[in-house]
């Protein structure tokens, strides 16, 4: 089975579904050439390792708190606070809470 994407016009909605921030799973909700959106949910402790994307990236908490480390440190994001990193910069994250954010990709052509 495919994973829905969004189409064009159509609404997720971002914030709990539940009453906590993993209410409902990860799921990448829309890809296009140019641009990927991708909503994670981050149980307390678990994250993404280091990597690197090509293209610029934003990061936005929007539950919880989250641990953002790239080379120049740790940051920590809370909700409502958005991180903008250029592309190519290694980066990795950790919920320090139970964490909801929203990653914004712009895919290199």
């Amino acid at each position: 089975m495919a994973l829905h994407h969004l189409d064009s016009g159509e609404i997720a909605n971002l914030m709990n579904q539940g009453g906590d921030a993993l209410s409902t799973h990860s799921v990448a909700l829309f890809k296009s050439e140019q641009l990927e959106v991708i909503r994670l949910r981050l149980p307390l402790g678990k994250g993404m390792p280091m990597h690197q994307v090509p293209g610029e990236i934003t990061v936005q908490c929007l539950e919880g708190v989250i641990d953002f480390e790239s080379p120049e440190g740790v940051q920590q994001l809370q909700a409502g606070q958005m991180l903008f990193l250029r592309g190519g910069v290694p980066h990795g994250l950790l919920a320090v809470e139970d964490a909801s954010v929203l990653v914004t990709i712009v895919l290199a052509h």
